[in-house]
């Protein structure tokens, strides 16, 4: 079993059927998670990933602005 990682709600998800960047949402809390890692399922909120995107991008070519 999944358990969201806010409200501690089960997200009923095959872990076998997701793959590793599916962004999943919780029926009960309404957030969304991305799938960081299958085995074990680590779940990513999908805000906290989308700025380290930015950062890593940032820091890649040098510009800040």
């Amino acid at each position: 079993m999944i358990y969201c990682p806010e409200c501690d709600n089960n997200l009923d998800i095959d872990e076998e059927g997701i793959d590793e960047g599916e962004i999943v949402s919780c029926a009960e809390c309404g957030s969304d998670f991305e799938v960081v890692t299958i085995n074990p399922v680590e779940l990513k909120p999908v805000e906290e990933a989308a700025y380290e995107e930015e950062d890593e991008e940032e820091a890649e070519d040098g510009d800040y602005s």
